[in-house]
């Protein structure tokens, strides 16, 4: 997602608006507008969801993709590309939105949300326990992996094509699948 138009509320300010197609996020209590994401971006975050989807046929859990807001805190609703719930998850699955940190969250990253992407995201979801993030560079065919460990995030290292990791939550992930 990148960064565009803002303006400030609450969080339940922000999810009393109409439903959108619109990409908005609320961090730090500032509304982010963006343009809908280019056609490399998607194709990343398609292939990230299916990946991950095939896993929790065999591992339990749900799968998400964006647009679906995550109420983290009155001043933080995120929207990430891609989401994974483990069984064991605290994040809480509601009417309308998740309530709480997603286990896994994916970013794909877009020229325009690096920034937002790799500090102000990354710093979030580090403070609200996100146990993995992965930040998903279509241009470079990489996969940063980072894991939660003693409430900071550790990079697991990068990964491209033809390589595979070893994913806590999800199993051994071969990183070319999400650059097909």
């Amino acid at each position: 997602m990148t960064d565009g138009t803002t303006f400030r509320m609450t969080a339940s300010e922000y999810l009393l608006l109409p439903e959108t197609t619109q990409p908005m996020e609320l961090l730090d209590g500032e509304v982010i507008m963006s343009p809908a994401p280019i056609p490399e971006h998607q194709t990343a975050v398609g292939n990230t969801y299916l990946l991950i989807s095939g896993t929790v046929k065999e591992r339990g859990g749900r799968a998400f993709f964006a647009p679906l807001d995550v109420r983290l805190d009155d001043l933080n609703v995120v929207q990430p590309d891609v989401m994974y719930l483990a069984p064991d998850t605290r994040c809480i699955v509601g009417e309308k939105y998740l309530i709480g940190a997603p286990d896994l969250i994916v970013e794909v990253l877009s020229p325009g949300s690096i920034k937002t992407d790799k500090r102000d995201k990354f710093r979030l979801y580090e403070r609200f326990g996100v146990r993995e993030y992965w930040l998903v560079s279509p241009r470079d065919q990489l996969v940063e992996v980072w894991l939660l460990t003693d409430q900071r995030f550790v990079l697991l290292n990068p990964y491209g094509v033809g390589e595979t990791f070893e994913s806590p939550l999800l199993g051994s992930v071969d990183a070319s699948a999400l650059f097909a």
